[in-house]
Protein backbone atom coordinates (compact mmCIF):
# COMPACT_ATOMS: atom_id res chain seq x y z
CA UNK A 1 0.00 0.00 0.00
CA UNK A 2 1.32 3.60 -0.80
CA UNK A 3 1.14 6.37 0.94
CA UNK A 4 -1.37 8.26 -0.80
CA UNK A 5 -3.45 4.48 -0.73
CA UNK A 6 -3.50 4.62 2.90
CA UNK A 7 -4.43 8.08 3.30
CA UNK A 8 -7.21 7.55 1.39
CA UNK A 9 -8.09 4.63 3.57
CA UNK A 10 -7.77 6.56 6.61
CA UNK A 11 -9.71 9.50 5.35
CA UNK A 12 -12.27 6.56 4.75
CA UNK A 13 -12.11 4.53 8.13
CA UNK A 14 -12.46 8.17 9.95
CA UNK A 15 -15.36 9.04 7.84
CA UNK A 16 -17.13 5.74 8.77
CA UNK A 17 -16.34 6.24 12.77
CA UNK A 18 -16.73 10.07 13.19
CA UNK A 19 -19.22 11.14 10.38
CA UNK A 20 -19.36 14.62 12.19
CA UNK A 21 -16.33 16.48 11.79
CA UNK A 22 -16.54 19.64 13.22
CA UNK A 23 -14.27 22.12 15.02
CA UNK A 24 -15.25 22.09 18.72
CA UNK A 25 -14.79 25.92 19.00
CA UNK A 26 -17.84 28.10 19.09
CA UNK A 27 -18.05 30.78 16.74
CA UNK A 28 -20.50 32.48 13.94
CA UNK A 29 -18.18 34.47 11.88
CA UNK A 30 -14.36 34.04 10.37
CA UNK A 31 -12.71 37.01 12.81
CA UNK A 32 -14.13 34.83 15.99
CA UNK A 33 -12.98 31.82 14.91
CA UNK A 34 -9.75 33.18 14.09
CA UNK A 35 -9.70 34.53 17.62
CA UNK A 36 -10.85 31.72 19.31
CA UNK A 37 -8.27 29.69 17.81
CA UNK A 38 -5.49 32.50 18.95
CA UNK A 39 -7.11 31.97 23.01
CA UNK A 40 -6.76 27.54 22.21
CA UNK A 41 -2.87 28.20 21.88
CA UNK A 42 -1.42 26.08 25.46
CA UNK A 43 -5.76 26.13 26.17
CA UNK A 44 -8.63 23.91 26.40
CA UNK A 45 -11.27 24.30 23.39
CA UNK A 46 -13.78 24.26 26.69
CA UNK A 47 -11.91 26.62 28.14
CA UNK A 48 -12.22 28.99 25.41
CA UNK A 49 -15.56 28.49 24.41
CA UNK A 50 -16.28 29.71 28.06
CA UNK A 51 -14.45 32.83 27.36
CA UNK A 52 -15.12 33.78 24.34
CA UNK A 53 -19.11 34.79 24.76
CA UNK A 54 -18.58 37.65 27.21
CA UNK A 55 -15.03 38.55 24.87
CA UNK A 56 -17.36 38.52 21.50
CA UNK A 57 -20.48 40.09 22.92
CA UNK A 58 -18.08 43.25 24.28
CA UNK A 59 -16.18 43.73 20.94
CA UNK A 60 -18.10 42.64 17.79
CA UNK A 61 -16.02 43.06 15.30
CA UNK A 62 -12.49 43.83 14.34
CA UNK A 63 -13.00 47.75 14.92
CA UNK A 64 -14.02 47.09 18.25
CA UNK A 65 -11.07 45.38 19.00
CA UNK A 66 -8.82 47.36 17.10
CA UNK A 67 -10.12 50.20 19.57
CA UNK A 68 -10.09 48.80 22.78
CA UNK A 69 -7.70 48.92 25.65
CA UNK A 70 -5.83 45.55 25.71
CA UNK A 71 -5.99 45.84 29.28
CA UNK A 72 -9.79 45.21 29.00
CA UNK A 73 -8.93 42.32 26.66
CA UNK A 74 -6.20 40.73 28.71
CA UNK A 75 -9.16 40.66 31.45
CA UNK A 76 -11.52 38.90 29.42
CA UNK A 77 -9.33 36.26 28.22
CA UNK A 78 -7.32 35.60 31.54
CA UNK A 79 -8.05 32.01 32.36
CA UNK A 80 -7.17 31.15 28.78
CA UNK A 81 -2.99 31.29 30.03
CA UNK A 82 -0.69 33.16 28.12
CA UNK A 83 -3.14 36.04 28.09
CA UNK A 84 -1.01 39.33 27.83
CA UNK A 85 0.68 37.73 24.60
CA UNK A 86 -2.26 36.69 23.31
CA UNK A 87 -4.84 39.79 23.85
CA UNK A 88 -1.39 42.02 22.59
CA UNK A 89 -1.85 39.47 19.02
CA UNK A 90 -4.98 40.03 19.36
CA UNK A 91 -4.73 43.84 19.81
CA UNK A 92 -2.26 44.26 16.62
CA UNK A 93 -4.00 41.58 14.48
CA UNK A 94 -7.18 44.06 14.51
CA UNK A 95 -5.65 46.86 13.88
CA UNK A 96 -4.09 45.27 10.88
CA UNK A 97 -7.37 43.85 9.87
CA UNK A 98 -8.71 47.40 9.83
CA UNK A 99 -5.92 49.44 8.37
CA UNK A 100 -5.25 46.72 5.82
CA UNK A 101 -7.78 44.66 5.16
CA UNK A 102 -11.18 46.72 6.03
CA UNK A 103 -11.76 44.57 9.03
CA UNK A 104 -12.33 41.28 6.78
CA UNK A 105 -10.33 38.20 7.70
CA UNK A 106 -8.30 36.93 4.60
CA UNK A 107 -8.97 33.68 2.62
CA UNK A 108 -5.63 32.76 1.90
CA UNK A 109 -3.06 31.43 3.78
CA UNK A 110 -0.12 33.25 2.72
CA UNK A 111 -2.22 36.35 3.80
CA UNK A 112 -3.56 35.22 7.08
CA UNK A 113 -0.09 34.44 8.04
CA UNK A 114 0.86 37.96 7.91
CA UNK A 115 -1.81 38.57 10.95
CA UNK A 116 0.42 38.68 14.14
CA UNK A 117 -0.26 36.18 16.33
CA UNK A 118 -1.44 33.68 13.48
CA UNK A 119 0.58 30.97 12.41
CA UNK A 120 -0.38 27.75 9.52
CA UNK A 121 -2.57 25.87 11.82
CA UNK A 122 -4.75 29.05 12.21
CA UNK A 123 -4.36 29.94 9.01
CA UNK A 124 -5.34 26.63 7.52
CA UNK A 125 -8.42 26.05 10.02
CA UNK A 126 -9.75 29.04 8.95
CA UNK A 127 -9.29 28.32 5.16
CA UNK A 128 -10.83 25.26 5.49
CA UNK A 129 -13.82 25.65 7.88
CA UNK A 130 -14.48 29.59 7.15
CA UNK A 131 -13.52 29.29 2.88
CA UNK A 132 -14.15 25.68 2.30
CA UNK A 133 -10.66 25.60 0.64
CA UNK A 134 -8.24 22.47 1.12
CA UNK A 135 -6.47 22.41 4.67
CA UNK A 136 -4.09 20.43 6.76
CA UNK A 137 -4.88 21.61 10.04
CA UNK A 138 -1.82 20.32 11.80
CA UNK A 139 -1.96 20.11 15.74
CA UNK A 140 -0.25 17.79 18.14
CA UNK A 141 -2.88 14.89 17.68
CA UNK A 142 -2.17 15.03 14.07
CA UNK A 143 1.47 14.90 14.22
CA UNK A 144 0.99 11.98 17.02
CA UNK A 145 -1.53 9.98 14.78
CA UNK A 146 0.34 10.48 11.08
CA UNK A 147 3.37 9.60 13.03
CA UNK A 148 1.67 6.21 14.08
CA UNK A 149 0.56 5.35 11.06
CA UNK A 150 3.79 6.09 9.16
CA UNK A 151 3.83 9.29 7.26
CA UNK A 152 6.40 10.38 8.92
CA UNK A 153 8.69 10.36 11.76
CA UNK A 154 9.34 14.52 12.91
CA UNK A 155 7.92 17.21 14.67
CA UNK A 156 8.08 19.93 12.44
CA UNK A 157 4.07 20.82 11.63
CA UNK A 158 5.22 23.17 8.46
CA UNK A 159 7.00 20.00 7.22
CA UNK A 160 4.18 17.39 7.95
CA UNK A 161 1.72 20.00 6.31
CA UNK A 162 3.91 19.59 3.26
CA UNK A 163 3.73 15.67 3.07
CA UNK A 164 0.27 15.63 3.76
CA UNK A 165 -1.15 17.87 1.45
CA UNK A 166 -0.46 15.96 -1.77
CA UNK A 167 -1.36 12.40 -0.18
CA UNK A 168 -4.93 13.05 1.27
CA UNK A 169 -8.21 14.50 -1.18
CA UNK A 170 -8.24 18.16 -1.06
CA UNK A 171 -11.50 17.73 -0.46
CA UNK A 172 -11.20 16.01 2.84
CA UNK A 173 -8.43 16.85 3.87
CA UNK A 174 -9.76 19.73 6.33
CA UNK A 175 -12.33 17.28 7.95
CA UNK A 176 -9.65 14.27 8.46
CA UNK A 177 -8.18 16.93 10.52
CA UNK A 178 -11.21 17.79 12.67
CA UNK A 179 -11.75 13.85 13.13
CA UNK A 180 -8.08 12.87 13.92
CA UNK A 181 -8.90 15.74 17.13
CA UNK A 182 -11.53 13.24 17.81
CA UNK A 183 -9.68 10.35 17.61
CA UNK A 184 -6.57 11.61 19.63
CA UNK A 185 -8.62 12.58 22.42
CA UNK A 186 -10.62 9.34 22.50
CA UNK A 187 -8.43 6.84 21.32
CA UNK A 188 -4.97 7.54 20.32
CA UNK A 189 -3.90 9.58 22.90
CA UNK A 190 -0.85 11.50 24.31
CA UNK A 191 -0.45 9.16 27.52
CA UNK A 192 -1.51 5.68 25.32
CA UNK A 193 -2.23 4.43 21.66
CA UNK A 194 -5.66 2.22 22.89
CA UNK A 195 -4.83 0.28 19.73
CA UNK A 196 -7.74 -2.29 20.09
CA UNK A 197 -10.33 0.51 20.09
CA UNK A 198 -8.85 1.65 16.73
CA UNK A 199 -10.39 2.15 13.41
CA UNK A 200 -7.32 2.69 11.58
CA UNK A 201 -5.18 -0.54 13.44
CA UNK A 202 -5.10 -2.35 10.21
CA UNK A 203 -3.40 0.53 8.34
CA UNK A 204 -1.11 1.37 11.60
CA UNK A 205 2.32 1.30 11.50
CA UNK A 206 2.80 1.41 15.23
CA UNK A 207 0.09 -1.18 16.01
CA UNK A 208 1.91 -4.02 13.24
CA UNK A 209 4.87 -3.17 15.20
CA UNK A 210 3.35 -4.10 18.32
CA UNK A 211 2.06 -7.24 16.82
CA UNK A 212 5.54 -8.06 15.63
CA UNK A 213 7.18 -7.58 18.89
CA UNK A 214 4.67 -9.65 20.25
CA UNK A 215 5.60 -12.57 17.74
CA UNK A 216 9.12 -12.43 18.22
Amino acid sequence: MTDKEKAEKAVELLEKEYPDAVCSLVYTDPLQLLIATRLAAQCTDKRVNTVTPALFERFPDAKAFAEANVEEIEALIKTCGLYKTKARDISAMAKMLCSEYGGIVPDTIEELIRLPGIGRKTANLVVGDIYGKPAVVVDTHCIRITSRLGFHNIKDAARIEKILRPLLPPDKSNDFCHRLVIHGRAVCTARKAICENCCMKEICNHYNNILTERNT
